[in-house]
């Protein structure tokens, strides 16, 4: 590239040592230097992986969002691991912002284009999440959290059939740090952690949909070890929830993630990427991974 000569080792430095606030407005200074596109110039001299971590790297962190979440109801399939893991793990800030900006880049609402692409359950559940309006204080009413324990035990073990409209509501609506207590009651009032509930009173979408809101309630940044746990593990590398996860927390909690990491398998994420990809794309994830653990 005129102005780079594709230097890979130039581009990763360039951009793996900048934050996401540096790394945008490159887009335009490029422009303004050369009279060209930066993105147009880069998907031709780039490739594969590289290249969508690279593109990645250059949108702002909601407009990533927004297109991921757009890939994922697009074409035949829809990739409903993606939205769940987005819309689970966002704030209501980031959410209603996700929504602005995905209305204005596809003249359509985000769920108008969720509501046409899944349905029952899952559908609302994922209404419900990218409303962006859960309750965000920090404050706990003991009371209320035993109540919703309660509510949750006999929407599920306790009666025949699940009343799932009753566990939307609740993983939906409550604050994360009541949702913490509500869970602490159910496993002290019927033996058994929430999310083995959930698994046995509900299944597909909709088990591991609400799976994912429970575990990022209980702990976000394991919830997203996990995830990069199962991308890089057996054969073959989901190499877009690679990607996703970890450009979009590299400036979030990736530390945290990291650590929960190693708590949990054993090992460094470091040395898993190593193993599992190669060449610019390796050193590319490894400069947003930060550090070996």
């Amino acid at each position: 590239m005129k102005g780079f000569g594709t230097d890979e080792q130039a581009i990763i430095e360039l951009l793996g040592n900048r934050s996401n606030k540096q790394r945008v407005p490159l887009v335009i200074t490029y422009k303004t230097a050369y009279g060209k596109d930066l993105i147009k110039d880069l998907k031709s001299e780039l490739s594969g992986n590289f290249e969508k971590t690279v593109l990645a790297m250059l949108k702002t962190p909601i407009m990533f969002d927004v297109y991921e979440l757009k890939d994922a109801i697009k074409g035949a399939g829809t990739d409903e691991e993606c939205l769940i893991e987005i819309l689970s793990s966002r704030s209501n800030a980031e959410i209603q912002e996700i929504n602005r900006a995905y209305k204005t880049e596809f003249k359509k609402s985000l769920e108008d284009a969720i509501r046409s692409d899944t349905s029952g359950h899952f559908e609302r559940l994922l209404v419900s999440l990218c409303q962006g309006n859960r309750d965000e204080s920090q404050n706990v009413d003991i009371t209320l959290a035993k109540q919703d324990a309660q509510a949750l035990y006999a929407a599920g073990e306790n009666k025949v059939g699940t009343d799932e409209s009753k566990f939307n509501a609740i993983l939906c609506t409550r604050s994360k740090a009541h949702l913490r207590a509500v869970f602490h009651e159910y496993q002290q009032m019927c033996g058994r952690d929430i999310e083995k509930s959930i698994c046995r009173e509900m299944s597909g979408n909709l088990e591991r949909g609400m799976v994912a809101i429970v575990k990022c309630v209980k702990n976000t940044p394991a919830f997203f070890a996990e995830r990069l746990n199962k991308s890089m593990k057996g054969l073959g590398t989901d190499d877009k929830t690679l990607i996703r996860i970890m450009v979009s927390r590299s400036e979030v909690d990736m530390l945290d993630i990291r650590q929960e990491y190693k708590r949990m398998y054993g090992k460094s994420m470091y040395t898993d990427i190593s193993g599992d990809t190669s060449g610019d794309y390796k050193k590319i994830l490894l400069k947003l991974c930060g550090g070996n653990d």
